[in-house]
């Protein structure tokens, strides 16, 4: 058994890669953990496995870099790979655009022996933003799994319904393999579908079973967003795909008996959202690509429901169970 396992799911990304398995390759204060790095091919259709390959020739000889690909689509597909295969009583998740500072692993590897409570704890996210931040910018940042919650550990309480992502995120084998179901309700999005939340629904599984959830900000990283993900068409697409998969993370941790009080109490919520959204920016919505996002997720937050389950997402999780 390894002491750390490094994931790295990945589609199409051949020219990401590179940087990110470089500042793995250099990492510090190392010397007495032994560790490995895993890289999950998503279906690429480029050159991620020779990328791969080439690095390996040339690996440490004390770390492992391993190749394994996933044919079901979607980053949730991939990470349950990598536990699966996984050598390690832990796993950090690092996104192929995600760039980790110099001490990641030793950081990541100390806070769990501080916290052994803690099923899962997140990294201090920087945004390195290749395009141009239309106004207003932060008001959906968080969204771009930027997250900056102060120098000092931070823990998730239940009641707040506050979960980070995935992007840097350090999970317990253990409580993953005691808590994540074998069917999950959403699997990130794919080629043609914007839908996500995959990482909330499995996150909020592991603090539901008991375990803590942590902010750890001395477990630092870049997130690199090129100039597309930037653009209009795009932006809304995103925030389409966050609003529909909202019934899934919303319901999470509710009883059976009040969903539909609760949905009711939701829907209510996103329509007057909606109407006053609409009222205070009207025309506006043309040109301010911040407020159609907020509205583009309001909207589909509402008809987030009826989307999932005419769409087969509710209906193939119950029938798999």
């Amino acid at each position: 058994m390894r002491g750390f396992t490094v994931v790295i799911p990945t589609y199409n990304g051949s020219k990401r890669l590179p940087l990110v398995l470089d500042k793995l390759y250099s990492q510090i204060n190392i010397e007495e953990l032994s560790w490995e790095v895993i890289v999950v091919d998503n279906n690429s259709q480029d050159e991620t496995e020779k990328v791969i390959r080439e690095y390996q020739k040339n690996w440490y000889q004390e770390i492992t870099l391993r190749y394994f690909t996933e044919e079901k689509q979607g980053a949730g597909f991939a990470r349950k790979k990598a536990v699966q295969v996984a050598n390690s009583p832990l796993i950090g998740f690092l996104d192929d655009d995600n760039i980790p500072a110099q001490n990641w692993v030793a950081a990541a590897y100390e806070f769990a022996e501080k916290y052994p409570k803690a099923g899962a704890y997140a990294s201090q996210i920087h945004g390195d933003f290749t395009g141009e931040l239309p106004p207003n910018f932060n008001r959906i940042k968080p969204f771009f799994a930027i997250t900056e919650r102060g120098e000092k550990p931070l823990l998730y309480q239940p009641k707040s319904k506050v979960i980070p992502p995935s992007a840097g995120l350090v999970v317990r084998r253990k409580a993953w393999l005691e808590s994540v179901p074998k069917h999950c309700i959403l699997s990130g999005r794919k080629p043609g579908s914007m839908l996500t939340g995959e990482d909330t629904e499995t996150i909020s599984y592991i603090q539901q079973a008991g375990w803590e959830i942590w902010y750890n900000p001395a477990m630092e990283l870049i997130h690199k967003i090129p100039k597309h993900r930037l653009e209009k068409d795009y932006l809304i697409s995103f925030f389409r795909g966050i609003g529909l998969s909202r019934y899934v993370t919303r319901m999470l941790g509710v009883k059976p008996w009040l969903k539909l009080l609760v949905l009711l109490c939701y829907s209510v919520n996103d329509f007057r959202k909606i109407l006053h959204h609409l009222l205070k920016y009207n025309l506006k919505l043309q040109t301010d690509v911040v407020a159609a996002c907020e509205l583009e997720l309001y909207i589909n937050s509402l008809i987030s429901p009826f989307y999932l389950w005419k769409n087969g997402y509710l209906t193939d999780v119950e029938n798999q169970l």
